[in-house]
């Protein structure tokens, strides 16, 4: 069995590439399982437990895949200098069972959730979409900059974090890589300069104002994994046309499910999955003033799409 490190997934991947294996597999007869959630202790040093099962159709065969990620978030571990989510992902043959590789899960997810957005951009964001706002600057930020600009012409992104020293130091990351990327202190300014919004933060609290949202932008929603986290307000919600990456976020993850759950909108008011979107089943946006919004909570289809990417690659 091989096993594959973060260095060698950057080495392996691109986006262009990466989105397309995931519209491939959204659009597939991939079988994915609901994910376990297992809650590990209790209080302040609380952490979870996730085990991730997708594998490709339903008979074994040739050219079948399975694979599962175990995956866990201990949200203290910023204080020890350490990720808040580190895991594993173990690629199987699918025809008989046999160990493939151990690949790092924690980089392997970072390039997955940057795709799936990137993925439901192609869709959603205007065709001429030039300005991205990365609202955060944690681990995903510069894959979700890198994944956006793989798909729409941007020319400029602006950086907004809580902490300034982090925005300026992914600014300087990507602006090595030739990306046009500044720190932006005012969030409302960078909001409303921008075709494409990114969120990928731990907030509590809703930080995009709907009112801030340009006719034409398009809101893409990363962070906010649980109940009691938010990342847009209810006007963004009201005003958008919403889109998911998979079902589960009508009742995951922070934003679309909480906005369920107090009645703002109902299921109903989701127009699309990505799967919808991959099979053509929903065009995407509608129209070009529209403002549209996607929310995704992850997939293990999307671990595994890319697993098999970066198996297939480093074979």
């Amino acid at each position: 069995m091989r096993v594959i490190t973060a260095d060698e997934i950057d080495a392996l991947l691109t986006f262009p590439e990466l989105v397309e294996a995931l519209r491939e597999a959204f659009a597939s007869d991939f079988v994915t399982p609901p994910r376990q959630h297992l809650e590990i202790g209790h209080g302040a040093g609380a952490a979870t437990g996730l085990i991730m099962p997708s594998w490709t159709g339903n008979a074994p065969g040739p050219g079948a895949f399975l694979g599962t990620k175990l995956v866990n978030v201990f949200p203290a571990n910023g204080a020890r200098g350490l990720p808040a989510v580190l895991g594993t992902y173990v690629l199987m043959s699918g025809e008989t069972g046999a160990p493939l590789a151990a690949i790092d899960g924690t980089r392997l997810t970072h390039w997955r959730t940057a795709a799936a957005s990137a993925l439901a951009a192609s869709y959603l964001a205007r065709d001429d979409a030039t300005t991205l706002a990365m609202v955060g600057a944690g681990a995903l930020a510069p894959f979700l900059i890198r994944a956006h600009a793989s798909q729409r012409p941007i020319r400029e992104v602006t950086i907004w974090n809580h902490r300034a020293e982090r925005a300026g130091h992914v600014a300087a990351e990507l602006s090595r890589e030739g990306v046009q990327v500044r720190y932006e202190p005012d969030l409302e300014k960078a909001v409303r300069g921008a075709d494409i919004v990114s969120c990928a933060t731990l907030s509590n609290l809703p930080l995009v104002r709907g009112d801030w949202l340009r006719p034409g932008t398009h809101l893409d929603l990363v962070g906010a994994f649980n109940l009691q986290m938010r990342e847009a307000d209810d006007e963004a919600l009201r005003r958008a046309e919403i889109f998911i990456d998979t079902p589960s976020a009508l009742t995951e993850g922070g934003d679309i499910a909480v906005a369920i759950q107090a009645g703002l909108i109902g299921p109903d008011d989701v127009g699309a999955t990505l799967a919808d979107l991959a099979h053509g089943r929903h065009k995407g946006r509608g129209a070009a003033e529209a403002v549209t919004l996607f929310k995704s909570i992850g997939s293990a289809l999307e671990d595994l799409a890319a697993a098999i990417l970066v198996w297939k690659k480093a074979a």
